[in-house]
């Protein structure tokens, strides 16, 4: 693997308080992205991958930590400067509906990116934009449209092009296809990854579902209550889960060959971590969170 990270996030914490009541969704989280990878962020919902992908993409800021992209500690920086560094990171929303504006013109809303970028002159900007929606599957001429023109996967689609408007190093596409038909998800993770094969795109995916991740990812790393449990390649997690909150996710999941029996499953106890609690390397690549109580 290389040895430079395009994205890294040391000791990450974000905490919420609301009726007076503080709630951590990230707990110290640390993790790398390497150039040209696609990590898989999974986990339950309320386990706070989304608040990662937010932060990863400065639609949040962390209550502490560190964000590095490209080897450039960007959370200290000036917020014009760090603005100009994190339009190297995009992201792709769950629902394509409800992130595009209805009142604008898809054509529109893709050239933003690009104007954002710095580029002034519309008639390049309008030829970049026809040439983006040919990229991800769509006519040039659907530039002049509007969102409810279109079908929930083409919107989609539409969402990858303007995430790849400003020409971004990393893209977090947060659930992009849990709100898709099952046939139109397999397009759209088609389309994600013939992107990254044509260019230098690296993917922060997050998602609850073990089998997307697993068709997309190269990395998993499994998130449960604020912490990552669990990391390592895809095929390692998934051949040899070692985290209890790791075997319940594949549990749930019959095609990756757990027998229906028709019994209820046994409770699982998962641990409560802390933040004493450290890394231990199953094999290369491949670590699991151990609580300090049972080193």
């Amino acid at each position: 693997m290389m040895s430079n990270p395009v994205l890294k996030i040391e000791g990450l914490r974000k905490s919420f308080t609301a009726n007076r009541r503080t709630v951590h969704a990230l707990n110290g989280v640390s993790l790398v992205l390497h150039r040209s990878e696609t990590l898989g962020i999974i986990g339950e919902s309320g386990s706070g991958k989304s608040t990662l992908g937010r932060i990863a993409v400065g639609l949040d800021t962390p209550t502490a930590g560190e964000l590095h992209i490209e080897g450039m500690r960007i959370d200290t920086l000036p917020p014009p400067v760090r603005r100009e560094k994190l339009r190297q990171c995009q992201m792709i929303f769950q629902d394509p509906y409800s992130s595009l504006n209805p009142r604008l013109t898809v054509g529109r809303q893709i050239g933003e990116g690009l104007f954002a970028r710095g580029e002034r002159d519309w008639q390049a900007i309008n030829m970049t934009v026809a040439n983006l929606l040919e990229r991800v599957g769509l006519k040039r001429e659907f530039a002049e449209r509007y969102p409810h023109e279109f079908s929930g996967g083409q919107r989609q689609r539409i969402a990858v092009a303007r995430a790849l408007a400003p020409n971004p190093q990393i893209v977090v596409a947060d659930e992009p296809v849990s709100a898709l038909d099952v046939s139109i998800q397999a397009q759209i993770l088609d389309l994600l990854a013939d992107l990254k094969k044509d260019g230098n795109l690296s993917y922060l995916f997050i998602s609850h579902d073990m089998a997307v991740v697993a068709r997309l990812c190269d990395r998993i790393a499994v998130m449960h209550r604020g912490r990552i449990v669990e990391c390592g390649p895809v095929r390692a997690v998934i051949e040899n889960p070692q985290h209890p909150y790791t075997r319940n996710l594949l549990d749930a999941v019959p095609r990756f060959g757990r027998r229906r029996t028709g019994q209820k499953p046994v409770p699982v106890r998962l641990p409560q971590h802390s933040d004493g609690d450290t890394f231990m390397t199953v094999a290369e690549g491949h670590t699991v969170l151990q609580s300090a109580g049972s080193l």
